[in-house]
């Protein structure tokens, strides 16, 4: 359930679909929250994806981005930091 900003640094509360914006990360199986090993489909031989959502602020949105990051899960990055590295 969202209930904040996705920036560690703001503290805006999420009430509004129409505010900010709303990311849809997709990660892999491994270990949901309560410790349980997500496993394989084993119809499809493909391994399970878990979908997971991540909200900005009006005010972050205007300047940050929502990017995976496989160590931590998610990662909040300004549209400047991402640029610089581009170049």
């Amino acid at each position: 359930m969202l209930s904040k900003c996705a920036n560690p640094d703001c503290s805006a509360s999420f009430r509004y679909l129409h505010q900010g914006r709303l990311f849809r990360i997709e990660t892999s199986a491994g270990l949901d929250r309560r410790g349980v090993t997500l496993g394989v489909d084993d119809d499809k031989k493909k391994p399970l994806r878990r979908i997971e959502f991540y909200w900005l602020c009006e005010d972050c949105a205007k300047k940050m981005t929502v990017i995976p990051d496989k160590e931590t899960g998610i990662s909040v990055r300004s549209f400047k930091y991402l640029q610089a590295i581009a170049s």
